[in-house]
This record gives structure tokens, C-alpha cells and sequence, in this order.
């Protein structure tokens, strides 16, 4: 009976420390290129405050734009004790469920500097929040988002590592492997239909 009591008491201070720690999420106006773009900020408002300042976790969603997926993953990390924002790539509410707009959405970037300048802006919001320390800061991306990852490194962004989630691949040049400062892990199905291996080849 006393071990019940004391595992009841033990599972009710964990109801009340998960209940205690407070997620601060809220969208974020910006500008990049005359656009105008909403991103979505994500912090442990205690977990912040005990870091001072925290790591922060920059998210670049998929080619469907800034959906709930990207802004739920910026959450999650928030829940770890990162500052985590996701950036919009598209503009303020441009999002589709239809992979032929979302084909020309993604396609105004790709082999252009617009891909790193508009992941640049995102990131340059990140570390306008003042809450993060500036040299723990990663890159995060899916699909879309994992390319833009790679040339946000490629450019010489301030980033200590990205992450692609079955990104496009992106082979560095001389150049941008020269400027890139991050760590770099690539999670890539080997069967994924998107990408063949000819492009894993000479990724890797």
C-alpha cells in the first residue's frame, strides 16, 4: 500500500513538473525580398531561462510550404530545451496539398541564391529572438526544406550542424565546402524513389 501511495505521489510531481514547463509558440513577422513571410517560433520558456542563452534549431519544411508538420517538429525540439524556428520559404500563408504546386513553388529555388538568402532570412530571425547562444545553432530540413539546409551551410551561415531529412542532395563545389562550417548528417533511404543513386554517388 505505502509503495502505491508513493508511486501515485511520484507519477502526480511529474503531472505537475510537465504541466509547470510552458511552451511559448507564436508566429513571426518578416520580410525577405519584398515578400512578405511568417515563421513560427518555439521555446520552453523555463528551459530558456536556465540556459541562458539555449540552443536553437532552425526547421526548413518540406515543399508543401509551412505546414502544421514544420511548426509541430519546432515544437517538439522546443520540449527538448531548444529555441527552434520554423521558417517560411513561400510567404505568409502560402501552403499546398497538391505536389504539382508544390513542384512550381519549390522549382523558383533550386540552382538559385535565393535558396540560402531565403534560409538565411529565417535563421537571421532565429538569432534576432536574443535567446539563443550563437554558437550552438543547427539546421534542420525535409525533402525541400533538407536542400535548403545544405546551401544555408554552403553559404557560410553561422550554423554548427544541419541535418537533411530525406532532403534533395545538394554536392558542395570547392567553394562551398570551403565557406561551410556545420557538421553535416544526411538520413536518406537508400530505396528512396526521389533521389537515384547515380545523385547519392556523387552527393556522398
Amino acid at each position: 500500500m505505502k509503495l502505491i501511495r508513493f508511486l501515485v505521489a511520484g507519477l502526480a510531481l511529474c503531472a505537475a513538473g510537465m504541466l509547470s514547463a510552458k511552451i511559448v509558440t507564436k508566429p513571426v513577422a518578416y520580410e525577405h525580398g519584398g515578400v512578405k513571410l511568417e515563421g513560427w517560433l518555439a521555446f520552453d520558456d523555463e528551459k530558456v531561462a536556465a540556459a541562458k542563452p539555449a540552443p536553437g534549431v532552425l526547421v526548413l519544411p518540406e515543399w508543401w510550404g509551412l505546414t502544421e508538420y514544420p511548426k509541430g517538429r519546432a515544437e517538439q525540439l522546443a520540449k527538448l530545451g531548444y529555441v527552434a524556428f520554423a521558417a517560411d520559404m513561400y510567404g505568409a500563408g502560402v501552403t499546398t496539398a497538391d505536389p504539382k504546386k508544390a513542384g512550381e513553388l519549390a522549382g523558383q529555388f533550386y540552382g538559385k541564391p535565393l535558396m540560402a538568402e531565403r534560409a538565411r532570412a529565417g535563421l537571421d530571425q532565429l538569432l534576432a529572438t536574443g535567446l539563443v547562444d550563437t554558437g550552438r545553432v543547427a539546421a534542420i530540413g525535409y525533402c525541400f526544406g533538407g536542400a535548403a539546409a545544405q546551401v544555408l551551410a554552403y553559404s557560410g551561415a553561422p550554423l554548427a550542424g544541419l541535418v537533411s531529412f530525406h532532403g534533395s542532395l545538394v554536392p558542395a563545389s570547392a567553394e562551398a565546402a570551403a565557406k561551410n562550417h556545420a557538421k553535416i548528417l544526411v538520413c536518406h533511404g537508400a530505396v528512396d524513389p526521389f533521389i537515384s543513386a547515380d545523385e547519392i554517388a556523387a552527393f556522398t
